[in-house]
């Protein structure tokens, strides 16, 4: 029995994952909010074995199609980066229709409805935004709605923010590109917070307390992009002969590396490395890329090359999902004073910034 995971909702909310990988959007949730993760569903033999390693004890509950959720413990917030494999430009764009990878969405939207949790935080690629869904909409939209494909049927985030408001979750969502938060890469991203409709979600984030999970690339503070000239100049200095990167000619795209590696506080990797006689992309070098801790993959008994490239592919920048939840976070809590009449106050960032709660672009449905 493993019922014990679930802690105190007021120090450490409970996270709950699916679709986890190597658990960079658990790694994001788990630093803003300071919870624990405390199950995760994963099928992927890799994955598996990785979670295993950096999560101990942590139970996997496998195919989410398999679960019975009556039997699992609740958790305050559900996490879930859905498969993207129809959903992106580098598929069929078969979008979330049934019998799909990405139709998994209908599992995850499931899971939702049984564990009514008081948060939900969702991640997937650009073309949720225009993929084509199920063949039947699962409400009429009006035509310059995000939700309609032109003709007649629904767009991914339109099925998605559907069976949300269908379960009565609001839901704010934002597209966010790693380069955004320093990365020397765009991968863009398209992220979703959703809670109970009348609900303040506020009311999950734990008081500030040490033994938060550090995440690489959260300092220095988000949104801070990469700067050419001499600041450039002077942050590849700082790190000039030390390492691998100092023996790499990285041409135009050496003030982005430099920031980057000032951001996370180890220089690159090479880039290549020989295997079989041939140069092949290294995994360490994507594994930095990505903003994980040095060997979060790498280093995991039992993974090889391929499998740790596959994951990598697939995963999340922690940093960046964690940049996105702040984001989303903070036009909630303008909207819930406005509702409510609740003290507009202000808030310390992780930065030492006080900021105060304001509206911005993203989406939201009701």
């Amino acid at each position: 029995m493993w019922w014990w995971a679930v802690v105190d909702v007021a120090y450490r909310p409970a996270i709950g994952s699916l679709f986890s990988g190597y658990g960079g959007l658990d790694l994001a949730v788990e630093h803003v909010f300071g919870g624990q993760t405390v199950w995760h569903s994963e099928t992927e033999r890799a994955p598996a074995r990785l979670l295993a390693h950096r999560f101990p004890g942590v139970p996997n509950l496998g195919d989410i199609t398999r679960v019975n959720w009556d039997a699992v413990p609740r958790v305050d917030i559900l996490a879930g980066g859905f498969p993207c494999q129809d959903l992106s430009s580098a598929g069929k764009r078969a979008g979330l229709a049934p019998g799909t990878r990405s139709g998994l969405w209908a599992h995850m939207a499931y899971a939702i409805e049984k564990l009514r949790p008081r948060l939900v935080v969702f991640e997937n690629v650009r073309g949720l935004l225009n993929a084509p869904s199920a063949p039947t909409p699962v409400r009429p939209l009006d035509r310059r709605d995000l939700g309609s494909d032109g003709q007649g049927g629904t767009r991914a985030l339109g099925t998605v923010l559907g069976d949300l408001a269908e379960r009565g979750y609001d839901c704010r969502w934002l597209g966010l590109p790693a380069s955004a938060i320093g990365a020397p890469h765009q991968r863009f991203r398209v992220f979703g917070l959703a809670w109970p409709r009348g609900t303040d979600p506020r009311g999950v984030q734990p008081e500030r307390r040490r033994g938060r999970r550090r995440l690489p690339g959260t300092r220095p503070p988000a949104l801070r992009l990469p700067v050419g000239g001499a600041a450039a100049g002077a942050e590849a200095n700082t790190l000039a002969g030390r390492g691998a990167s100092s023996r790499v000619d990285w041409g135009r795209f050496t003030p982005a590396i430099r920031h980057w590696e000032r951001v996370l506080g180890r220089e690159a990797p090479f880039p290549i490395v020989p295997v079989r006689g041939r140069d092949r992309l290294n995994p360490e070098w994507v594994e930095w890329l990505m903003g994980l801790e040095s060997g979060w993959v790498t280093d995991v008994p039992g993974i090889s090359r391929t499998m740790a490239m596959k994951m990598l592919g697939n995963g999340v920048v922690p940093a960046q999902g964690a940049t996105a939840i702040r984001l989303l976070l903070e036009p909630i809590s303008a909207e819930l004073e406005h509702q409510f009449g609740a003290h507009h106050e202000s808030t310390t960032n992780d930065h030492g910034s006080t900021t105060r709660h304001s509206q911005n672009q993203s989406g939201r449905t009701v």
